[in-house]
């Protein structure tokens, strides 16, 4: 387990876009928090990190959105509108992720079955004055070498 303290919102995007360059097809990156945490910023910064130009967004109602031209084909889900089990397992990420590009996964403590076992965690919270603590955790051997980009603090 790694953790982070992020001042503020540049520091975060540094951090997302820090983690980019290990990230690999079939990388799986949970990120989980509160409202305003900073999970979006975070993926920003890896979208970032992958040579996404366009503008990146929270797709809290499209659900998924894809990034084809990364670097490693990135797909960021946002899963805050869902509610059952079976709306996120209708999406197909069963099928999808950790096969299909390089998965960002916002609210995925929602539905924790969904997920494989080998996976990046992110947890982001607020720490009281501005600043976000970030708790990151490698479950399976594929993950583990992610955990480098946040040695010292900084990715």
């Amino acid at each position: 387990m790694r953790r982070v303290v992020s001042p503020g919102p540049e520091a975060t995007l540094a951090l997302g876009a820090g983690l980019a360059p290990h990230l690999f097809e079939g990388a799986v990156v949970l990120l989980s928090g509160d409202l305003g945490a900073g999970k979006t910023c975070f993926a920003q910064g890896v979208a970032r990190g992958l040579g996404v130009e366009g503008p990146v967004q929270s797709p809290t109602f499209v659900l998924v959105m894809e990034y084809p031209e990364a670097r490693v084909p990135l797909r960021h889900a946002d899963l805050y509108r869902l509610d059952r089990y079976e709306e996120a397992a209708g999406l197909g990420l069963e099928e999808r992720v950790g096969y299909d590009g390089a998965w960002l996964i916002e609210w995925s403590e929602r539905f924790p079955d969904l997920w494989p076992e080998d996976r990046l965690e992110v947890l982001l919270r607020h720490n009281g004055d501005g600043a976000r603590r970030l708790e990151i955790v490698a479950t399976g051997p594929l993950h583990v070498p992610l955990l480098a980009a946040f040695d010292s603090g900084a990715a």
